[in-house]
């Protein structure tokens, strides 16, 4: 026999079929599934629990009958809350946990959030605390002055709420005018509590 047939008989030879373990394998796979569902489930669970810790939050402001002519406009996404200073420390209460489309609008009454499939809010004027370029929020990175930081009041506790608008640029207008609008809301305060004070 010559090496040419000799190569193409062992070629031709009988070949041993690949062995597939099914059990093991649907063993690892129900595993796989059940670990996944535990790490949702515990994840939820926490939610859960830190929505409890947090439930001594007020109701969120509802928009006035009168919000006042919008001043600014944005069209973005709501990335989250904190408490303020505290970028981890995310608010789950009163939906503020929730990312969502955004479109706010800033008037001389306050701040105006509206979030379809999620809770909407306001932030009066006098609950603003202010505002600030930043870069990570509840989990959410972006770059460098990616994400407009409103800081404000609710209750007795002061929260972060961070957004990022379609348009990035818009940012610093937003902040020198909530700023802006913080400063003459502290000026008019002290005018009226000195006017106050001298009757």
């Amino acid at each position: 026999m010559t090496p040419h047939l000799t190569l193409i008989s062992l070629a031709a030879g009988p070949q041993s079929a690949e062995v597939t373990n099914w059990p093991a394998r649907i063993g690892w796979v129900v595993g796989l599934l059940l670990f996944v569902a535990l790490l949702y489930w515990l994840m939820r669970e926490g939610w859960k629990w830190r929505g409890t810790l947090q439930g001594d939050l007020p109701e969120l402001p509802v928009t006035p009958d009168e919000p006042g002519e919008p001043r600014l406009t944005m069209s973005g996404r709501y990335h989250g809350s904190t408490t303020a200073g505290q970028w981890l420390d995310r608010i789950v209460a009163r939906g503020l946990g929730t990312r969502s489309r955004a479109e706010v609008t800033l008037t001389d009454q306050g701040v105006d959030v509206v979030r379809p499939g999620a809770q909407d809010f306001f932030v009066p004027a006098a609950d603003l605390r202010g505002a600030r370029l930043d870069k990570g929020i509840a989990g959410k990175v972006l770059p460098e002055g990616g994400l407009l930081v409103i800081t404000w009041r609710l209750g007795e506790k002061e929260i972060d709420s961070g957004f990022r608008s379609d348009r990035a640029a818009e940012h610093p207008a937003w902040v020198t005018a909530l700023n802006e609008t913080i400063q003459r809301n502290e000026a008019l305060t002290s005018t009226t509590t000195e006017t106050e004070g001298a009757r």
